[in-house]
């Protein structure tokens, strides 16, 4: 899944450590989250999408993997 969430802290003026004290969860959270290392949970992702006012889909593009070439 890819996100936006790097682009959104920054344009916010925040440094990951900051963004990461409003969620309460780890720098090495975000920094993994705008890796596309980590995707969260429900309640996270409804957290970050509070924390820059707009909708999950805003923040998290899912990708469908494409099956049996259709």
């Amino acid at each position: 899944m890819k996100n936006r969430l790097e682009i959104l802290r920054k344009e916010k003026g925040l440094k990951q450590d900051e963004l990461a004290d409003l969620l309460e969860v780890s720098r090495q959270t975000i920094s993994s989250l705008e890796n596309g290392k980590y995707n969260p949970s429900i309640l996270l992702a409804f957290k970050i999408a509070k924390v820059f006012q707009c909708s999950i889909e805003e923040i998290f593009i899912y990708e469908e993997e494409m099956e049996n070439g259709n």
